[in-house]
């Protein structure tokens, strides 16, 4: 798939930049004068060129108008200028820019909130996840709700960020985890092992129960509850001795039996109870997070336009409320999933509170027999004492018991995720890795060879992390063993992948999305220039024009040129 043209439209219909994309080198180019005062060619929106193909692509809005040197802090007068003139973004995909009759696919977003929010893949309006779902389809068909998300997929091939365009593998978010970089690369090397959300799904799970269990040790180990509940138990013994030879009447000391067994029962049902409410309160944090992402659009408004569509397009065969009960079915089924736990706990809960009434109306009524007795009064600095020892032993014997149970569920879930692992661990499946990088090597070599005249190379490395759990670990490396240049590291793994990926049929796609090449030497930009016309891969890149080879300046490779007198949503100077 490459990218045909990109619109930048107001709601009046005035078009406010129409970009066209070819094979080959596309370059967007920064005019502004370095000589002209302070007028340095910054924010002019170059970037934006490729912050808005990668928003028709679902990425987040906020990218347009944030201050990439502060996110947290919002561009106004861009923000302002999109929403009030209702602007929205026009994309076209093409299977084949060389072919006029191949697929086109026409993608359009605007900033707006609510019931004016347009989101369209080929003219029909999408929510949030129908979007993403569309995109998957078309780009990754019978992908979609599995593992890598579109978004992880395409991540290498769009680089603005300063994570993306500093590294050659690590192109997700920084809080992205091990596994879900392994899950990432096996498929885009073609060894999908089937497991991949699975095997997420696991660790996910694991490392929730891990939080659990260090929430529960977080006073002490458990060999140092089972140390004090030891010695608490020799403890409780000395001081039944002690009551024992106070020569007490026998109903007396088994009235005092009675009610200290009855405390050590309600402490114990209220450590329970204690327990149960954390499972529950985590249950129910998951099960919102779950929820929050339930459609609940104004079906009446958006069934208006979904009719509309369906008149004017033929052959559409869901009813809006079907696609949107589908959604929202999806969404309770996770979220089922989740709380699927949630009705044993209320029962168990409730079953413990009626447990806690009856010992706590049966520990009323002992207290009253036990205080009217003669001989309270000598045995009340001995009955405090058991009681406390009581109300440890008993804190001591749930909080083991939690922890044992905890671990026994780590067990089985480590159970589960350690058959997964001999599956992709196994000797079939690493030869399979090896050889898919092997073949991906010949490309990454042989490209890297020609630009920079070194062999970068691919590497997969089985790991055990410092949780202890098994993965393997991508990394690039310079064969000749030098420190290597990391932007052209970067271009060449992109590049070598789409060769790799149209060898073995992998669907990907066909254009690379780079900012701020004038980082690199001229001279390497028009070596991967020469590679990409000659491969018919796209690569659009950013730079100054002062930084331009000449070889390169000249129409036939510039799609669009701004500067400080004509930035890319022309807010300063509009038509």
């Amino acid at each position: 798939m490459f990218l045909k043209s990109l619109t930048v439209t107001r709601g009046d219909g005035h078009k406010i930049r129409e970009i066209s994309f070819h094979t080959g080198l596309n370059l967007i180019v920064d005019e502004t004068p370095i000589t002209v005062g302070k007028e340095t060619g910054n924010n002019v929106g170059k970037t934006t060129v490729l912050k808005l193909v990668d928003y028709c692509l679902g990425g987040n809005d906020k990218e347009i108008y944030i201050e990439p040197e502060n996110p947290k802090n919002e561009n106004k007068l861009v923000k302002d200028f999109l929403v009030q003139n209702e602007v929205y973004v026009s994309l076209v995909l093409k299977d084949d820019l060389s072919d006029e009759d191949s697929r086109e696919i026409h993608i359009q977003r605007n900033f707006l909130p609510g019931k004016k929010k347009v989101q369209s893949i080929d003219g029909v309006n999408k929510t949030i996840e129908s979007f993403e779902e569309g995109l998957t389809n078309i780009l990754f068909p019978g992908h979609y709700g599995k593992k890598p998300s579109i978004r992880q997929i395409i991540a290498h091939n769009i680089r603005y960020s300063d994570l993306s365009i500093n590294n050659t593998l690590k192109v997700l978010n920084k809080y992205t985890r091990d596994d879900e970089y392994e899950t990432l690369y096996l498929f885009l090397l073609g060894c999908d092992f089937g497991s991949g959300d699975v095997k997420q799904r696991l660790t996910a799970q694991i490392t929730v129960e891990e939080n659990f269990k260090k929430r529960l040790e977080s006073q002490q180990t458990k060999s140092a509850y089972e140390t004090l509940l030891s010695l608490l138990e020799s403890e409780i013994a000395d001081l039944h001795h002690k009551k024992n030879s106070l020569q007490l009447n026998s109903n007396f000391a088994k009235d005092l039996d009675e009610l200290n067994k009855v405390k050590f029962e309600i402490n114990v049902i209220a450590s329970e109870i204690g327990r149960l409410k954390l499972r529950q309160e985590l249950i129910l944090e998951a099960q919102l997070e779950a929820q929050s992402s339930k459609s609940t659009v104004d079906l009446r408004q958006l069934k208006q336009i979904y009719d509309q569509a369906t008149s004017l397009v033929g052959g559409i065969q869901k009813t809006f409320e079907e696609l949107h009960d589908f959604h929202n079915k999806m969404v309770e089924s996770k979220v089922r999933f989740i709380a699927q736990d949630l009705p044993n706990i209320k029962s168990q809960l409730e079953e413990q509170y009626k447990k806690l009434n009856s010992v706590l109306a049966e520990e009323s009524r002992l207290n009253t027999i036990v205080t009217q007795s003669d001989s309270f009064e000598s045995l009340e600095a001995l009955i405090s004492d058991l009681n406390a020892k009581y109300y440890k032993k008993g804190e001591y014997e749930n909080t083991l018991k939690q922890i044992q149970t905890t671990e026994s569920k780590l067990d089985d879930l480590k159970d589960e995720l350690s058959k997964i692992d001999d599956e992709i661990f196994s000797d079939e499946f690493a030869s399979r890795v090896r050889e898919q990088i092997n073949k991906f090597n010949q490309h990454f070599s042989e490209v890297s060879e020609k630009l920079y005249g070194e062999k970068y190379l691919l590497k997969a490395d089985p790991k055990t992390n410092n949780k202890g759990r098994k993965l393997y670990e991508f990394s690039a490396f310079n064969a000749n063993f030098s420190s290597g240049k990391k932007q052209g590291e970067i271009s060449c793994f992109d590049i070598a992948y789409t060769l790799f990926a149209d060898e073995e049929n992998i669907a990907c796609l066909h254009f690379l999305l780079n900012d701020k090449k004038e980082l690199m030497h001229g001279n390497q930009l028009l070596n991967i220039a020469r590679l990409v016309n000659k491969k018919g891969i796209q690569f659009v890149t950013s730079i100054l024009r002062d930084k331009l080879p000449s070889e390169l300046n000249k129409d036939e490779y510039i799609v669009v040129k701004l500067s400080q007198y004509d930035k890319l949503f022309r807010i300063e100077n509009p038509d």
